[in-house]
């Protein structure tokens, strides 16, 4: 049996104030819309064959403020709208906890809520990936940090979501952006460089 030893890059990326504006709890499909430069930083990514995932922590779940059933709503409408661009983000991987929760299945810390890698690290299992080749982008310190306790490079979208800057080493991003499509195409002229 020959087993294919490939190993995918990805780019792992925030959903709430990185890919859509950030509204605290909102699961109003009709609320939510692309961020300016999504699709054009999507597709630059695609073309360089980075696997598309999207990591989010979804305290609302814990604290009662919506289902599940209502996040998949949400979820589903971002998957339209970037169908009909011909993008698509290949897995969605979410975190339902927080200690301080109201929702008792929930409630409980975990290894999967950032800034902890867990998510990254069961996409690249999932999806066999080498971390050391791929890269987090996120509006907080929290989604570098779990970028860099995983392995993988990161960019922090500096647009103002970001109000305690509690900084060290694992909360210092590669590079910083204005937004996503100024973060992808930094990605890619890092990869090039790299290549030569």
């Amino acid at each position: 049996m020959i087993i294919n030893s490939m190993r995918h890059k990805a780019v792992f990326i925030d959903k709430d104030g990185t890919l859509i504006p950030d509204i605290p709890y909102n699961v109003d499909p009709h609320k939510v819309v692309l961020n300016t430069g999504v699709i054009e930083a999507l597709r630059l990514l695609k073309n360089e064959k980075y696997l598309l995932i999207v990591i989010s922590n979804q305290t609302g779940l814990a604290k009662g403020h919506f289902t599940e059933k209502q996040l998949d709503a949400v979820w589903n409408h971002i998957v339209r709208q970037l169908y009909s661009y011909r993008i698509s983000i290949d897995a969605f991987y979410y975190c339902p906890h927080d200690p301080a929760g109201t929702v008792k299945e929930y409630a409980i810390t975990c290894n999967c809520r950032k800034p902890m890698p867990g998510m990254l690290l069961e996409a690249a299992k999932d999806f066999h990936i080498s971390l050391a080749e791929s890269w987090m982008i996120g509006d907080i310190l929290h989604d570098v940090e779990a970028g860099n306790r995983a392995g993988c490079k990161t960019v922090l979208i500096d647009n103002g979501n970001e109000t305690e800057w509690k900084m060290n080493n694992l909360r210092t991003p590669t590079f910083t952006a204005t937004d996503l499509l100024e973060a992808a195409s930094f990605i890619v002229q890092h990869e090039k460089y790299e290549a030569v």
